[in-house]
């Protein structure tokens, strides 16, 4: 055995070299073809381009001053408005349902039990006045009262002139003790003076009716056991009503209790209620966000019912306050601006901070003065034309390329030029026209050999869903100091027109204009 031993030993060492260099190589071989075959992975792009979704954000549009003449304000058809301190009252209009009131319900109960007999209010919403008979009682138990009471003041009057010592007395206790009883049951009080005239006690006992109104649940039936918590009927007054309006939670800090208010229903057109403002519940509907307010109205006619529809409004009064006209707020996207007229045609676009729209205008928190004037019509006309010249007032001609090293030792230009700018046709309009260009020098010459550009620009009105629209249009020379080309104008409105001519990579001129170009956005 142990001549094999050693033989083993070798085998087995050299079966696990093997192996462990067959598996180093496997290793390396596959690790090395992962290398190549997979690519390095890309750069992650920036995460603006791979959130396409991502809401842009929002700019404000820039907004400069502008002098428009007489002649322009009046063509553009602008008006003008004041700001002014006035006494405000502001109307909350909403809907409402009429119910009834609650402090104006009554329940017909007994105070002693028995079975009905009669009953003469037989029929729900049935108009019943007070005193009026409901029913007819027959109660044992008072039968058995009214016995002992007339009893009592029987031996009363038998006994009155008694001359033992507190016979009287205690005759005249017994007697106040068995009416004071028939006045806790409730006992009508012309029933205890008819007991006392007739001296003869009834079957039945006649209910009467506590109050006026209609009788809104009935449970009393003709042979129908009565016991004291029976509630038999119930009695609503509607010479007054309440009308449960729904406010927004927008207005709740507006209204109050006490306001004045009126309604109006389509059953009766042309006539108007008036009541006020009683009570404000303090919860809010989760669904329509609105909270109910509780108004009286006097209903001595009865014209108003329970679960009537009806329109209601509610006078709020506000105070003294700064306003401006409704016209004169022209909201830019998250701003509220108004054009201040400062005089001479020179308009200034400023923000404000309003407060909420009444019927006389926006109330003005911050921004205006008491007496300034403001512009109340055309708008968005002086909004294009203040985006237009704050665009243009920026706008820098681009400055010249690999020739401008060159033009600082080029010649100076034969002559100053001026720019005659035109269009065919004269009034442009949507769609395309022609551009052309003069350049006369001082001596009354035309320049040749000039480069011009043209860039026409509309800014944005975002309350119109409109984009900027930004056109810049190089002119050809076309002979003797001319220079055309045709551009194509996306709409109709206010353009900006900046001209810039360059010879050899120097300025000869630049003009800025405004053009009316005609027919629809």
């Amino acid at each position: 055995m142990k001549n094999y031993r050693t033989p083993f030993l070798l085998v087995l060492i050299a079966n696990i070299v093997l192996i462990a260099a067959l598996a180093s190589f496997w290793w390396r071989s596959h690790h090395s073809v992962t290398n190549v075959s997979a690519p390095a992975p890309a750069p992650a792009p920036p995460q603006e381009m791979t959130n396409p979704t991502a809401a842009p954000r929002s700019v404000a549009t820039p907004l400069s001053p502008i002098q428009l003449s007489p002649e322009r304000l009046q063509s553009i058809g602008v008006k003008f408005g004041v700001v002014e301190l006035k006494h405000l009252n502001d109307t909350i209009r909403t809907t409402g349902t009429v119910a009834i009131d609650e402090r104006r319900v009554s329940y017909v109960q007994t105070r002693i039990s028995g079975h009905i007999e009669k009953v003469f209010a037989d029929a729900t919403y049935q108009y019943v006045k007070k005193g009026q008979p409901l029913f007819t009682l027959h109660s044992p138990e008072l039968i058995t009262a009214e016995r002992e009471y007339l009893l009592a003041r029987q031996n009363a009057q038998n006994l009155s002139q008694s001359s033992i010592p507190g016979v009287a007395s205690g005759v005249s206790s017994l007697l106040d003790s068995s009416r004071e009883r028939l006045a806790q049951w409730d006992i009508p009080p012309q029933e205890i003076t008819r007991l006392e005239t007739t001296g003869r006690v009834e079957d039945t006992l006649t209910i009467q009716s506590p109050v006026s109104g209609f009788i809104t649940e009935r449970t009393a039936l003709p042979n129908m056991m009565v016991q004291l918590d029976t509630r038999l009927y119930t009695i609503a007054d509607l010479s007054t009503v309440w009308v449960l309006a729904q406010i927004f939670q927008n207005d709740l800090g507006r209204i109050k209790a006490g306001s004045p208010a009126t309604l109006t229903v389509d059953s009766y057109p042309g006539r108007v209620f008036r009541g006020r403002v009683d009570f404000i519940y303090p919860d809010v509907d989760l669904t329509t966000r609105t909270a109910r307010a509780r108004l009286v109205f006097q209903n001595s006619q009865l014209t108003l019912s329970p679960g009537m529809f009806v329109n209601v409004s509610v006078n709020v009064n506000m105070g003294t306050q700064l306003v401006i006209p409704l016209s004169g707020l022209l909201q830019s996207g998250t701003r509220q601006i108004v054009f201040v007229d400062l005089g001479s045609g020179y308009l200034e676009p400023r923000e404000v901070q309003l407060g909420p729209q009444t019927n006389d205008g926006y109330i003005v928190l911050k921004g205006l003065k008491q007496g300034e004037r403001i512009v109340t019509s055309a708008n968005f006309l002086i909004d294009s034309e203040s985006q237009l010249q704050a665009a243009i007032g920026s706008y820098v001609p681009p400055p010249p390329g690999a020739g401008g090293a060159a033009a600082m030792n080029s010649p100076a230009p034969q002559a100053a030029a001026q720019i005659e700018f035109s269009t065919q046709p004269s009034t442009p309009h949507k769609g395309t026209n022609l551009y052309r260009v003069k350049l006369p020098a001082s001596d009354g010459s035309l320049l040749t050999g000039a480069q011009i550009s043209v860039r026409s620009y509309m800014p944005a009105m975002q309350e119109m869903g409109m984009a900027a629209m930004n056109v810049v249009t190089p002119l050809a020379e076309k002979g003797s100091g001319i220079y055309e080309s045709q551009v194509t104008l996306e709409g109709g409105g206010s353009w900006k027109i900046s001209v810039t001519a360059t010879k050899n990579g120097i300025t000869l001129a630049t003009k800025q204009l405004s053009l009316l170009v005609e027919g629809g956005m």
